[in-house]
């Protein structure tokens, strides 16, 4: 499994999918309406969102592997997206998704965009929404200073003192 996830969002408050769909002349991978929910007892949604899955053939893997996928949407695509964000009737942006679980696997560490795919983005109206989520095993967390002799920036730890 990938330690990264991308996808290319689009959130409305007066467009339903679509309407989005409709603008940039293409579907999306999964939507939500306004006013579905989520659940039965969950307040109808306030916004619909259209998103587009950045998926490689030979299966998921660093940002800078998915990169091709998202240029090769084409300037169209970008040009769509821009029009529709710079309408005000939607925000664009290009969400990043990042899942730590080894600190030491280089596959793991760091996110490269290259300049196509920015200017790519900037055609398109979109921010970069990056989410990093850290899930470490218990054990790497553990260390030999007594319940309660947390650390802070300004206490040392105990060898330190």
């Amino acid at each position: 499994m990938s330690a990264f996830r991308i996808y290319l969002r689009v959130v409305s408050e007066s467009l339903q999918p679509e309407e989005i769909s409709a603008r940039l002349g293409t579907g999306p991978d999964e939507a939500t309406a306004i006013g579905s929910r989520r659940r039965p007892h969950s307040p109808p949604r306030a916004h619909a969102t259209w998103i587009r899955h950045v998926l490689a053939a030979g299966g998921p893997g660093r940002p800078e592997d998915l990169e091709p996928v998202v240029l090769g949407w084409g300037p169209e695509f970008a040009a769509a997206l821009g029009r529709l964000a710079g309408s005000g009737d939607a925000d664009v942006s290009l969400v990043v998704v990042q899942k730590l679980t080894d600190p030491e696997d280089p596959q793991q560490k760091g996110i490269f965009l290259g300049a196509a795919l920015l200017a790519w983005l900037a055609e398109a109206g979109a921010s970069l929404d990056i989410d990093q989520y850290v899930h470490l095993d218990r054990d790497d967390q553990r260390d030999d200073r007594e319940p309660g002799q947390g650390t802070s920036p300004n206490r040392p730890r105990p060898e330190q003192a």
